[in-house]
């Protein structure tokens, strides 16, 4: 598996080795597969050009190829007639695609389980860290408009339904961690549901419905789900770019593993949004409604009232935490939490390829990539 490895730690989020990333690889490649993967280059490739690499024919090569598809290891895609294929990364990637349906040719619970542990283990220096270190974030959080100061605005790209009614493809799929935590034996603790609560769009949702990852629905029925996330107090997140988002999670604070990274201290681990929830001590009664709708666990109870023996208790934000979101607005009963402005407001990269670029250039790979690149264009 190491070739493998080596190959996936060439994109912007690679896979930090160990035993545990071995047995997560060894179930969802076999050798051959595992082979012809750590022979792609960066880029797409033809049928063609991926048989001179691996030495194989492409009669040979063509139903590895469909195989790896169908597992949601590598994407096909059609263009002018031919077919282009990619190797799909780990993170956002094969994990996610692995928990995307359900199926019986894989060993679910095992892998449930060993993809958990990998993603927790040894912390900053680990899974986590290289998920989530980088000084621009592979993900961005959204708003829930309706809770928006009046005197503010949001832009296409910060607005989850404006994302919706722009994209030319639409599609649901089961969420990956909910499913992933079912076969933990666990369930989420808002109720959300696990089946069809996630949106794909764009070229990757095509990719996904046609190998039976996602289901293709019409904008108005996203629109319905984006409702139905709000009511349940969960967060939009989205692709960290301004121009065609290629999905939006809908996230929980005890299932979402993008929640728990910041949970377990990524602050910046995911960028936020121009807003940040405040509230107004005089007219907290400390319920705990917004405790336990924070999906980042970002509220608790204001030091001033920790300090003083038999002050009354009143929440508070930690606005180093705090995504953004409003999804703890509209819990409270007592009116008490406000969105206000960021002193800075986050613009994100323009494009994937913007962003790609920027955390290759922060983790020092970019210029593999570029070589990549350019030996493509030379003749």
């Amino acid at each position: 598996m190491t070739p493998l490895i080596d190959r996936l730690n060439r994109y912007p989020i690679g896979l930090v080795d160990s035993a545990r990333l071995r047995q997560i690889l060894s179930c969802l490649f076999d050798d051959t597969e595992a082979f012809v993967g750590a022979c792609f280059p960066l880029h797409e490739a033809t049928l063609g050009e991926l048989a001179e690499r691996t030495g194989r024919s492409p009669e040979d090569l063509s139903p590895v190829l469909e195989r790896m598809a169908d597992k949601g290891l590598v994407m096909d895609m059609a263009f002018g007639g031919t077919t282009y294929y990619l190797l799909v990364p780990g993170l956002i990637g094969f994990m996610e695609f692995t928990f995307m349906r359900r199926r019986t040719d894989l060993p679910l619970t095992d892998l449930a389980r060993l993809m958990s542990e990998y993603l927790q283990e040894n912390g900053q220096a680990g899974q986590a860290g290289e998920f989530f270190g980088s000084c621009t974030q592979l993900t961005r959080a959204l708003v829930h408009d309706e809770h928006i100061p009046v005197s503010s605005h949001i832009t296409a790209y910060e607005d989850a339904r404006r994302i919706i009614e722009e994209a030319d493809f639409c599609a649901v799929t089961l969420c990956y961690c909910r499913h992933k935590k079912e076969h933990l034996g666990e369930r989420c603790r808002k109720g959300a549901p696990v089946e069809d609560i996630c949106m794909v769009l764009g070229e990757g949702a095509r990719f996904l419905v046609r190998r039976g990852f996602a289901r293709e629905r019409d904008k108005a029925s996203l629109l319905e789900t984006l409702a139905l996330a709000r009511s349940l107090g969960l967060t939009h997140v989205t692709d960290n770019v301004r121009e065609r988002p290629s999905f939006i999670c809908n996230c929980c604070r005890c299932c979402c593993e993008l929640m728990a990274g910041v949970q377990m201290g990524f602050d910046e681990g995911i960028a936020k949004t121009p807003f940040l929830a405040e509230i107004d001590p005089s007219r907290c009664d400390y319920c705990g409604a917004c405790l336990k709708t924070c999906n980042v666990k970002c509220i608790g109870v204001a030091t001033a009232a920790r300090q003083r023996p038999g002050a009354a208790r009143f929440a508070a934000v930690d606005a180093a935490v705090c995504l953004g979101c409003g999804a703890c607005v509209a819990v409270c009963e007592e009116g008490a939490i406000h969105l206000v402005e960021r002193p800075r407001r986050p613009r994100p990269p323009r494009t994937r390829g913007q962003l790609f670029g920027r955390i290759l250039w922060e983790k020092g790979r970019l210029w593999p990539f570029v070589l990549d690149r350019m030996k493509r264009l030379l003749p």
